[in-house]
Order: structure tokens, then C-alpha cells, then sequence
């Protein structure tokens, strides 16, 4: 192939065609657990309410919910994957290696925000979240109805493969994937860069900004105890037991449990099987939907 600017239009706008294929064709997971918050600055401040604010009967004057803030920031930071195309192989039309290449790119750019997401929530037994305290912990501190502080726990601790159970449905999810500018196709294709001029290579690549945090910690149940019918109950109840401040029930009911390859099993019997026990009827059955991760492999 002659190297001239009409042919490295095409080259370009093939490689970028093939990027959109793979970008189109990725399955991600994350959304079920992650709500996406668009940020406009170098970092987001995340002042979660000590509490969660709720309807009250209008009884004398308004109650203000003025409570203290918590400082909870997520920083951006920045991404990129590069691929460099050899002049020789333009020249030779030798590019048929390319095309995988670029479409797995696209795959990689529409699976990135899994890439965070499922690691920081596997790490939420020794990650803060915004109370200060790790986002699955024995001791979160809530306001009782008498005023006094008790400490609240979202994990049964444990020392197995980890699998958690959570409350998906509400405004705020379990995660927060924040994302500053999203990925964009760049190149730098032309015979006069630097790039061609000193190493032959053509330029094409993706780069972004985003981060991930955690967001209330009410929504989620994080245990490493084994998944069975005793422990899927136990942080059912737990879950459904959560307050706010001063008393006042949340109403949480869970509604995917959220599993390693390796405890599929595990969660389908529990969720999936009708009959447990040799005949008896599984109470169970259905009160969750499975999502089986193998990004928490």
C-alpha cells in the first residue's frame, strides 16, 4: 500500500469501525451494582447525610435534617491503551493481525468500568467508605431513637470465598463509577509525527478519566461465611433490620445476590432450586435474582 493521506484516512476510519464492533459487542455487569455520576471536576465530594432523611408527620414546626457531613472524596484518574501500527506492515498490507486488536480495544473500553467496579466491591471488607469505616464492617455508627450511637453490621465476617448480597432498586447503588470525560478514539497517523519519524509507528488508542467509591453501605451485605440457606437468611433479615437515624426502618428488601464462578452452584441451589432437603420445599426459591461474577474470581 502507498502511504498517502487518502490511504491513512481509510486506515483510520477502518481501525476506529473496528473498535466500535468490539465496543458494541461486550457484555458488562456492573451497572446492576454501580450507579454512573457524571463529574465536572478534577475530584467529587460525596457529603452523604449521617442519615437517611425520611417522611415524619409535619407536628409543630419543620424538624431540619441539619446534620454533620461526612468528607468523602472520589478523585479522578486517568486511562489509556495504545496501539502502535508498524509502517512496514502499511506498506506490506500486512494487517490482518490489526483488526482483533482493535476490536478488542472496543472491548476493553466497554468492559472498563467492570474493571473497577467488581475489584472495590471484593475489597470492601478493608475499603473505606464514606462513615469512615470499611463499607462491609461490624460497626457503623447509626443514631438510635433515644439519641445514643450503636454500631450497626453489614458483614458476618468469615474467612471463605466472599459473595454478597444486595439492594439494587433504590436511587443510590452499593457503588458509585464516576466518570470525568469517557474514552474516546485518538490517533496519531500522520507521516510527520515523531512517532513515525523516530520509531515507524502509527498511533491509535483510547484514553478517559473516571474512578469508582462506595456508595451507602445499608444497601449491600458483604460476607466470606459459607453460602448457604442459614447465611443467604441471615443477611436477608440483617438487611431488612436497617435503619436510619433515630429509628426509622428503611424498608430494604435484597434483591441480587452477587457470586464468584466458583459459588454458582452454591447460590442456584438456593435461589433456583423448588425442593431442598430431600423433598421439602425451599423457602428461598426466587427471593433473588443470581449474578455469577468472574470478575471476582
Amino acid at each position: 500500500m502507498k502511504i498517502t493521506s487518502a490511504a491513512l484516512d481509510a486506515l483510520r476510519v477502518g481501525f476506529k469501525t473496528t473498535f466500535q464492533a468490539g465496543l458494541g459487542a461486550a457484555a458488562s455487569q456492573q451497572a446492576r451494582v454501580a450507579m454512573k455520576v457524571n463529574s465536572t471536576n478534577k475530584s467529587e465530594r460525596y457529603g452523604w447525610l449521617q442519615n437517611i432523611p425520611g417522611i415524619r408527620e409535619w407536628i409543630g414546626d419543620r424538624l431540619v435534617q441539619n446534620l454533620g457531613e461526612y468528607d468523602y472524596e472520589i478523585k479522578n484518574r486517568p486511562f489509556e491503551q495504545t496501539i502502535g501500527v508498524d509502517r512496514d506492515d502499511i506498506e506490506d498490507d500486512s494487517l490482518g493481525t490489526y483488526g482483533p486488536l482493535f476490536q478488542m480495544m472496543g472491548d476493553n473500553v466497554a468492559l472498563f468500568p467492570d474493571t473497577l467496579v467488581w475489584p472495590l466491591l471484593k475489597a470492601g471488607f478493608t475499603t473505606s467508605c464514606f462513615d469512615g469505616q470499611y463499607f462491609f464492617d461490624t460497626d457503623h455508627p447509626v443514631i438510635q431513637a433515644d439519641g445514643s450511637t450503636a454500631s450497626v453490621a453489614n458483614t458476618d465476617g468469615g474467612a471463605g470465598t466472599p459473595w454478597f448480597l444486595l439492594c439494587t432498586k433504590k436511587p443510590i447503588k452499593p457503588i458509585i463509577y464516576q466518570e470525568r470525560r469517557s474514552f474516546d478514539f485518538v490517533s496519531k497517523d500522520k507521516p510527520t509525527d515523531d512517532n513515525v519519524f523516530n520509531q515507524k509507528k502509527f498511533l491509535y488508542g483510547v484514553d478517559g478519566r473516571a474512578n469508582v467509591g462506595f456508595g451507602l453501605w445499608q444497601l449491600g451485605w458483604g460476607s466470606k461465611q459459607t453460602l448457604d440457606a442459614a447465611h443467604y437468611e441471615a443477611a436477608r433479615a440483617a438487611i431488612g433490620s436497617f435503619k436510619a437515624d433515630y429509628g426509622q426502618p428503611l424498608g430494604l428488601v435484597p434483591d441480587l445476590l452477587v457470586v464468584p464462578s466458583s459459588l454458582e452452584g452454591a447460590g442456584r441451589k438456593i435461589l433456583q432450586s423448588q425442593l431442598v432437603n430431600g423433598g421439602e420445599s425451599n423457602p428461598w426459591a426466587g427471593t433473588a435474582e443470581l449474578l455469577v461474577v468472574p470478575w471476582l474470581a
